[in-house]
């Protein structure tokens, strides 16, 4: 009998397709992410045949290393980068991801970052909530119109794209974007403009969002010397990765008012804030939940745990990660 193991409890629709596989499923008891130390342990002590893992777990070469009898590295979430993609290729581990699942619920959530921080909701509800509405004032604070306004996306692949059409079909926003190779479908549709420098893009863009894996090419894509290329009102969301950011550059911008605002779902030392992060007035912030319906956790858990069903079946997995740049 095959065993799995779960490095934490996932929706149950997903577990069930393993066990009527007829697979043996062990998941961790833990209510935490678990720890380097911990996986070492459990992969040393135990043999598996596949490994539901989560983003928050570290999957490095040591951990690949003790995988005994491992063959499938299944990772319930779109990003990948808490796995050492090569050093699984060299142990002959596959690996793979849920990217199928989140394009259109993460698109959702950086839709309700942006409207939130242009109509400037998380403000006005702590407003009211602190007794300091005193009745309706044409000149009470007020937000501002996406209608007209120029969207700059870098990163256009599924995320991208669906946040893409969101922008333009429902807000008449002229989209801009940047990536390694040309998204001929929203130019088609939406007569979207490539931009070929993340720096031009940044100085043409009324919001910024970001839709990027995370790498050592998009590591701090957005810094100190970016920030400044952007404009005064400029808003930026974040629903990618954390460390995309320079979160220290830009809670200096934020105060100096540099650009207008931010939104993010990810942080650069997730979960802590860097210092003065969370007092801003111009920020939104949300814990890591970008994907988190209940529709999609279901979905995910289904496809992760199909992955692994595939792969030790010897059948096709679309969700298989390449070694980039193999």
């Amino acid at each position: 009998m095959k065993k799995i193991f779960i490095t934490r409890d996932i929706a149950e629709s997903g577990i069930a397709m393993l066990k009527n596989a007829g697979y043996e499923v062990t998941v961790s008891s833990h209510e935490r992410p678990l720890v380097k130390k911990e996986l070492l342990k459990i992969f040393k002590k135990n043999k598996y045949d596949a490994v539901v893992t989560l983003l928050s777990d570290p999957i490095d070469s040591d951990v690949i290393a003790s995988m005994n009898g491992i063959k499938v590295i299944s990772n319930y979430a779109v990003g990948f980068n808490n796995i050492d993609i090569k050093a699984a290729e060299k142990n002959n581990i596959v690996v793979c991801n849920t990217r199928a699942s989140s394009g259109y619920i993460v698109a959702e959530h950086a839709m309700a970052l942006l409207l939130g921080l242009s109509s400037r909701i998380s403000f006005f509800d702590r407003y009211v909530k602190k007794g300091k509405y005193k009745g309706w004032d044409p000149l009470l604070l007020r937000g501002e119109s996406l209608q007209g306004k120029t969207i700059g996306i870098i990163g256009s692949g599924d995320i991208g794209g669906h946040f893409a059409y969101m922008c333009k079909m429902a807000h008449g926003m002229q989209v801009l974007y940047f990536d390694i190779k040309k998204n001929e479908k929203i130019e088609k549709d939406l007569n979207a403009l490539y931009i070929s420098s993340v720096e031009e893009l940044l100085t043409l863009s009324d919001v910024v969002s970001l839709h990027v894996p995370l790498n050592t090419a998009t590591h701090h894509l957005i810094d100190e010397k970016k920030i400044a290329l952007m404009k005064k009102n400029a808003l930026l969301i974040n629903t990618s990765r954390g460390p995309v950011v320079d979160e220290k550059a830009l809670v200096r911008a934020l105060k100096k008012g540099i650009i207008a605002g931010a939104g993010l779902d990810v942080f650069e030392f997730e979960p802590k804030l860097v210092s003065g992060l969370a007092k801003l007035d111009n920020v939104i912030l949300t814990p890591h939940i970008a994907s988190a319906t209940l529709e999609n956790r279901e979905e995910m858990s289904k496809i992760a745990c199909k992955n692994i069903i595939d792969v030790l079946e010897n059948r096709h997995c679309d969700n298989i990660i390449k070694v980039p740049n193999s």
